[in-house]
């Protein structure tokens, strides 16, 4: 292998693939990257066997070739080098790297031990996603993935595919948020999904200057892709069965309450204070134009916080209570002014929603006390 590349370009390649080698002992090929050349642009790729990450570059391509080296010492060399052309050139498990003033050799492995990677994905059966929805939805439920490895079906989120829709879901059993997308194109592809979070935070960052990302699932080898023109992220697909979440859902609320969202958070934040030594416990009591917002710590004391409030429905005393990181985590993903709170009775769950945006749902269930 012979090559002329850009430091910049391929300080960028290296950068997003070496987060997904793996530094496991047993395999010491996934702490490696694999450089692979095609024509007149070459493929940099690394693999963690969970998820793998592919990106394709320009390059004045001399001769052929392949290698894999290892990807923490290539990562910190070549953002170290200045921004100008270098030269790669490989001669059996050894890389040579040169500039106008530098010169390194790399010892690596042979490549032909490197698992096969996926470096481009089938735009004819992928489906187009418009990426600023897409990631702003992943923002509003990723956080309400279970961190709980005994329940590997919570730790990812669900994508469920209609012919014009895209529904994301994520629980953990104690929260759940659900966001609904519009597609503008046509999806025959009809499916569901639950793909592990680690990818989705990946996702987030795909092509800064591309509208859409493409999305495509391969049933038989249990992957998804994401990907556009230069970058391929491939995943293996969480296997079981999703919690019926619908059923969840209320279906009727008697008491709605609007506030201001900022006011809100600012009472949540006071009284996670005490709450921290109590369990995460706040508690919240609706009158006929507020919310109070009150905590308690045995060891600490005691606050209570008043915010004004427009109040639907109360009939009598309504008092509930909430783990406040799970309703502060909700407030931080809500980018309007002004959110939505319908309640049914004390012992059913919360529905938090953006008062001017109908496709997201957030549900919180309640705390005994």
């Amino acid at each position: 292998m012979k090559l002329q590349i850009l430091q910049e370009n391929l300080e960028k390649a290296i950068s997003l693939t070496s987060r997904f080698a793996s530094s496991k002992a047993q395999l010491p090929i996934l702490g490696n990257i694999l450089i692979t050349t095609d024509k007149s642009k070459i493929f940099v790729s690394s693999t963690n066997l969970e998820i793998s990450a592919s990106v394709q570059i320009g390059a004045k391509i001399e001769e052929e070739g392949e290698i894999s080296i290892p990807s923490k010492v290539m990562s910190e060399l070549i953002s170290n080098l200045s921004k100008e052309t270098i030269s790669l050139s490989s001669e059996k498990e050894q890389l040579k790297i040169s500039t106008s003033s530098f010169s390194s050799t790399i010892l690596g492995m042979n490549s032909s031990d490197f698992p096969k990677i996926q470096n481009s994905i089938d735009e004819e059966n992928s489906i187009s996603l418009p990426k600023n929805e897409l990631t702003k939805g992943l923002s509003q439920v990723i956080f309400a993935t279970s961190t709980d490895e005994t329940r590997p079906i919570l730790t990812g989120v669900l994508f469920i595919l209609s012919e014009d829709t895209l529904i994301l879901v994520a629980t953990d059993g104690f929260r759940l948020s659900q966001k609904r997308i519009s597609l503008k194109d046509q999806n025959k592809n009809i499916q569901k999904v639950v793909i592990p979070k680690n990818i989705l935070n990946e996702v987030s960052r795909l092509g800064e200057e591309e509208e859409n990302i493409l999305f495509g699932s391969q049933e038989k080898e249990k992957q998804v892709v994401f990907g556009n023109s230069n970058v391929t992220l491939t995943s293996r697909l969480l296997e079981g069965d999703y919690p019926d979440f619908e059923k969840i859902i209320p279906k009727n609320s008697t008491l709605k309450v609007l506030v201001d969202k900022e006011e809100f958070l600012r009472a949540v934040k006071l009284a996670s204070i005490f709450a921290r030594e109590a369990a995460n416990v706040i508690k919240l009591k609706i009158s006929k134009d507020s919310i109070k917002i009150t905590s308690e710590s045995g060891q600490s004391g005691n606050q209570e916080a008043k915010v004004d409030a427009k109040v639907e429905g109360l009939t009598g005393e309504f008092e509930i209570a909430f783990n406040y990181k799970f309703v502060e985590d909700f407030l931080h993903s809500v980018p309007s002014e002004e959110i939505k709170i319908e309640f049914s009775t004390v012992d059913k769950a919360g529905i938090f929603t953006d008062s001017s945006d109908s496709s997201y749902l957030h549900l919180i269930m309640p705390v005994k006390v």
